[in-house]
């Protein structure tokens, strides 16, 4: 767990989901795409892990967490998909977002400080994740 401001914590991810996130990025357009850039940057600095090795309390593509956005004190829990994934207010969020590509990865009690929708910075901090695909045996969803 990190509790610097500006530093960011070590990500894990597995290899089905960097592979699907490369093939994504790789149909994107490279400039005026939201959300591009920064999964670009979460994915080169990864930690690579087979899905059967990543550890439980890792938040993977189609995991459901619990987590804390500061300053505004709220607390949300959300499911991590893939854009087309998407529904309105159905308690997943895409991957692009910004508090998505700040979620990926993370464990439980890591804390990262991501830019907000509107400007400024939000703090995530990671409290629980709720249901995560590798750990109920689902390695290929």
């Amino acid at each position: 767990m990190t509790n610097k401001l500006n530093t960011k914590p070590n990500i894990t991810l597995t290899e089905l989901d960097a592979d699907r996130l490369d093939a994504l990025l790789s149909t994107l357009p490279a400039r005026n795409m939201p959300g591009r850039d920064a999964l670009a940057a979460e994915l080169l600095r990864a930690d690579i892990v087979p899905s059967r090795e990543v550890p439980p309390d890792v938040v993977t593509m189609h995991s459901t967490v619990r987590f804390s956005i500061a300053p505004a004190n709220e607390t949300q829990s959300l499911t991590l998909v893939f854009p087309r994934e998407v529904g309105d207010g159905d308690g997943r969020v895409s991957v692009l977002a910004p508090v998505g590509s700040a979620l990926l990865g993370l464990s439980e009690g890591d804390e990262i400080d991501w830019p907000g929708p509107s400007g400024g910075t939000l703090r995530v901090r990671i409290d629980k994740v709720v249901y995560q695909p590798e750990r109920a045996g689902d390695f290929a969803r």
